[in-house]
Order: C-alpha cells, then sequence, then structure tokens
C-alpha cells in the first residue's frame, strides 16, 4: 500500500555536506527525513522557490526530455530503504502504460516538484526510519504547503 507524502521541510546546514528533506504524512502525522546531498537539497530549494536559472539544469533536462517524448511524472515512489539508504522510483505515463524508472529519492523529489508530481511512499518504509537530528548549523529554508 502507497502513503501519499508531501514535502514538508528542507533544511541546509551550511557546515555539514548532508542535508535533510522531510517527508511528512499528507493526511496524517507521520513524518521522516532522508538525508541528501548538498548539491541535490539546493536543487529541491531552487525548483520549491521558482527560481530559473539560464539554461537547463539536469533535473530541468530530464523533465524536458519526459515531456518532448510525450510522457507524464505520474507519481514518486519511496519504495524501500535498505542499509539506511532510500530507494525510489519514477512512474511516467506514456501512451497510456506506466513506466518505472530506478531513482534516488532527491533526484526525483526535485523532478516532482516542478512538474507538481505526488509523492508516494510504500507503507513499509516509515515503519523502518529512525529520526535524525538536525545538523549543527542547520536552518529550515523554507516549510512547504502543497
Amino acid at each position: 500500500m502507497e502513503v501519499r507524502m508531501d514535502l514538508s521541510r528542507i533544511v541546509i546546514s551550511d557546515t555539514s555536506e548532508q542535508q535533510i528533506i522531510v517527508l511528512r504524512e499528507h493526511e496524517g502525522s507521520r513524518q521522516f527525513p532522508i538525508v541528501i546531498g548538498l548539491a541535490e537539497a539546493l536543487a529541491i530549494d531552487r525548483r520549491v522557490k521558482s527560481i530559473s536559472t539560464p539554461r537547463p539544469l539536469t533535473h530541468d533536462l530530464l523533465a524536458n526530455v519526459i515531456r518532448e517524448l510525450n510522457g507524464e511524472l505520474e507519481k514518486i515512489v519511496i519504495h524501500d530503504l535498505r542499509d539506511h539508504i532510500f530507494f525510489a522510483k519514477l512512474v511516467i505515463r506514456n501512451d497510456g502504460k506506466l513506466i518505472e524508472v530506478d531513482s534516488r529519492p532527491s533526484d526525483a523529489i526535485a523532478l516532482g516538484v516542478a512538474s507538481d508530481a505526488t509523492i508516494y511512499v510504500t507503507e513499509s518504509v516509515p515503519a523502518r526510519c529512525v529520526s535524525l537530528p538536525s545538523p549543527e548549523g542547520a536552518k529550515d529554508q523554507q516549510t512547504l504547503k502543497r
């Protein structure tokens, strides 16, 4: 079973290479953090704030390729957690077929934010998550509402 999640927070630390995004259950109280890299956190933050760049960045490029091939990013599914590593997939609709593409959650979310794709997590993943403390010097960049 899949549970709908929302991107709740992006925590960017000035003193650590590890950044945090927090996913919160859409109609519930469960939430969990995912540790990601600085580049991915900044890409997600840029997309949430609708900051454009003069030329397409990697996530923009992938969104453009999907669109030009008449596809649509239908949803993002975080489907597994093994050895403290999250696994996600992009679910793309093309010509009536659903295509699943393996992805890191951070890349999937960066791509999905701009295309307004819904984030889901399989029921077993939040139950296996451990709460992570905020890194020293971290500041919440934005609390997101969708």
